[in-house]
């Protein structure tokens, strides 16, 4: 029996899942078959015909922008009317609300250079710092790129070999998540789909695979553990919370902490590899190049460089530009990855540090920001959520990540410059 202070965190926590309901972001902002086709027939020589009109008559948004935006407007009202200015829980659906009316603002502006000022504000820019004085995420693509081009192909094995093809991918994906989500009703359902533009994606309860692909046993691994371990996995976590509904469901602020979630877990679990850095190194550069005034053609014409063949290399530079126009500027949701890894990396050794690892798995209570595991750590106390029940094994059992983050911070104050002097005759 829910009490009353329960039941209102509940209904407006259901308000906002179903006003949320209509909002996808990343199918109003796709580009249709025959833009790729346009672009092939003119032998990659022409930009492709996307403009403003383009959204409003060929992917209409399937909702009043601006009702939508009012619903959530009268949804906060009625958070600070029912649960007070300074109610944690509180906090966060309000930040919920006006990151949802963001996002429905920026659908509104696709095709205009207003989509990527506010694509900015919800997702970062490459030129953003960590701190005072830090690198910014185009530094950190710089470095990867520098230190790639020395290790080149030595690290390459048969993992890297691609000898599995979507339908084998969906049937391994199958087996193995059917052993991670125990104690399910149903099992996880893995399906292909040709309406993707990634390889791989986590939906509500099921994962999609490209269908017509060839993939690596690496690259399997990868979708295990960063579709399935933590999309899927903080998705059914977010779905089985009694009150505090909302964690089902993630604005753009989560988007950032969950794929840093998804990228660090790679890390940890010995899944990530040289190709795979590559790639989100070049997902930065390719934003970092649009938001210097590079156009379709510039970015196109990187990834070729890159070694990527004429279809992936449109698809890659696609991403960069989708809701805005061909020559104008960057949707720059792909900085998410690197940049939730760096803060959500620092966040666990601070964490560790200060004694706070009980906080460390209650980033995967569901589609949480990093800004609010404080706030979710007390809604545990309070009995407003529950723990989660699907954490990646490695965040579990926190001995071996302390003991990792407690080498970290020592090593983070050597200075590698000097090391490097140092170490020279040991590394000619």
């Amino acid at each position: 029996m829910l009490t009353e202070y329960q039941v209102i965190i509940h209904d407006l926590s259901e308000r906002i899942v179903a006003a949320q309901k209509p909002i996808r972001i990343l199918d109003a902002l796709k580009w249709d078959p025959s833009i790729k086709d346009y672009f092939f027939k003119h032998k990659f020589k022409k930009l492709p015909p996307i403009n403003t009109e383009y959204y409003l008559e060929k992917n209409p948004l399937q909702f009043d922008p601006i009702k939508k935006i009012e619903e959530f407007h009268d949804i906060e009202r009625n958070i600070r009317r029912l649960l007070g200015q300074y109610s944690g829980v509180g906090s966060i659906m309000s930040r919920m609300c006006h990151e949802y009316s963001r996002v429905v603002e920026m659908l509104l502006v696709r095709g205009t250079s207003k989509f990527t000022e506010i694509s900015q504000e919800l997702y970062g820019s490459s030129e953003d710092a960590f701190h005072v004085g830090a690198p910014t995420l185009k530094d950190l693509a710089t470095l990867v790129s520098n230190t790639l081009s020395n290790i080149k192909d030595q690290v390459v094995t048969e993992a890297d070999i691609e000898k599995y093809s979507s339908e084998d991918a969906v049937r391994i994906l199958g087996k193995r998540l059917g052993k991670y989500f125990t104690d399910r009703d149903e099992a996880v359902r893995v399906e292909l789909s040709d309406g993707i533009l990634a390889d791989a994606s986590a939906g509500a309860e099921k994962i999609k695979i490209h269908d017509g692909m060839m993939f690596s046993e690496r690259e399997i691994r990868i979708f295990e553990v960063h579709e399935g371990w933590v999309h899927l996995g903080t998705t059914l976590n977010g779905m089985s919370q009694p009150i505090c509904t909302f964690l089902s469901k993630g604005p753009p602020s989560s988007t950032i902490t969950q794929e840093g979630l998804a990228i660090i877990t790679e890390v940890f679990t010995f899944a990530s590899y040289p190709g795979r850095l590559k790639r989100l190194s070049n997902r930065i550069t390719g934003v970092s190049m649009v938001e210097g005034g590079a156009n379709f053609l510039d970015v196109f014409n990187f990834y070729r460089e890159q070694g990527l063949d004429e279809n992936d290399s449109y698809h890659s530079t696609a991403r960069v530009f989708r809701g805005s126009t061909p020559d104008g500027g960057p949707f720059t949701k792909d900085l998410s990855y690197s940049k939730g890894f760096i803060l959500i990396y620092n966040y666990i050794r601070l964490a560790v540090q200060k004694g706070l690892l009980n906080q460390i798995p209650v980033l995967f209570m569901g589609k949480t920001t990093l800004e609010d595991i404080h706030i979710l750590s007390d809604l545990v106390e309070e009995e407003l959520a529950i723990p989660p029940k699907y954490v990646p094994p490695q965040f579990r059992d926190l001995a071996a990540l302390s003991a990792w983050m407690v080498y970290s911070l020592f090593l983070n104050k050597l200075d590698l410059q000097r090391l490097a002097i140092d170490f020279k005759a040991l590394l000619l």
